[in-house]
């Protein structure tokens, strides 16, 4: 299903580039150059690479208010959307603030975004008792990406390194329903933001956007209940270490592995390669419980 706003390829159209936590906006602003036609007007903001450390709030503010100044001055122009990292968890509130900008959007393409909550945010503020970065990126979104996505096409473009990470963002933090997603291997966290394989990832898109089907596989059914237990999803590295907890049809497993410090591991697989890994803080011991009674149709 495309999106009823999607501009002809001689349209001119704003496109929007948001950079991420701890950088600038000149990485992404040479991605959204390299997506440019001659006819687009561009707006990368930057944030200033100090405040990425404080709060996420003014950023939001500040690039709603960006926003709407260009769609005030450029009404009739369908609005792209590229984000890197923490960029995309800024685009996804302003856009759950702003409902009635989705007829306008053409399509929204997160890079490495920590849509589920980043595990290194959770590590760092494991009780999101501070006012800083670390609890904003600890959020989990995906509910707003899901909301979102389900209207307008979107693209999620993530990498892996190895275990299922691109080295800051796992993989399953930045999957959620109604997304696209692109799997790019080999590329770390920070390239993401201009590297030519994510440009040519979102022009792939942009020719043919659309808003992705349920999935409604096993695998995802059991993923998808997993998920809404908000548990902190990281890298696969100690799949290893985990023993079988229950099996289900078409060879896939749930399994689970305690560490040293009572921490609990969760892993899911599928032929016993690892799809999903997450783990359940001290302060979320209780949501473990609902494994046992975990069914699938």
């Amino acid at each position: 299903m495309s999106n009823e706003s999607e501009p002809k390829e001689d349209q001119p159209f704003i496109l929007f580039a948001q950079h991420g936590w701890a950088d600038t906006a000149k990485g992404i602003g040479y991605l959204a150059r390299s997506l440019a036609k001659s006819n687009t007007i561009i707006y990368v903001p930057d944030l200033g690479w100090i405040n990425t450390w404080l709060e996420i709030a003014p950023l939001i503010a500040k690039v709603e208010k960006i926003a709407a100044d260009a769609i005030a001055k450029y009404p009739q122009l369908p609005l792209r959307i590229v984000a890197h990292s923490m960029g995309g968890l800024i685009w996804l509130e302003v856009l759950n603030r702003h409902p009635e900008w989705l007829p306008k959007v053409h399509s929204l393409a997160l890079a490495a975004s920590p849509v589920g909550g980043s595990d290194l945010g959770r590590l760092f503020d494991p009780f999101g008792r501070f006012s800083l970065m670390a609890r904003d990126l600890g959020t989990n979104r995906r509910a707003i990406a899901e909301a979102i996505a389900s209207k307008i096409p979107t693209i999620s473009i993530f990498s892996d390194i190895g275990n299922n990470t691109d080295g800051t963002v796992p993989v399953g933090c930045s999957q959620f329903a109604y997304a696209n997603f692109v799997r790019l291997d080999g590329l770390y966290h920070d390239t993401l933001k201009n590297h030519p394989q994510v440009a040519a990832a979102v022009k792939q898109f942009w020719e043919s956007p659309a808003i992705a089907p349920i999935q409604t596989d096993t695998a995802s059914q059991l993923i998808s209940k997993l998920r809404s237990l908000d548990l902190t999803e990281i890298s696969n590295q100690n799949f290893d270490k985990a023993k079988i907890f229950q099996t289900y049809p078409d060879d896939l497993k749930l399994w689970t592995w305690t560490n040293s410090l009572q921490i609990t591991h969760v892993f899911v697989s599928i032929c016993d390669r690892c799809i999903y890994s997450a783990y359940a803080g001290w302060q979320n011991k209780n949501k473990l419980a609902a494994l046992k009674s975990i069914n699938l149709s």
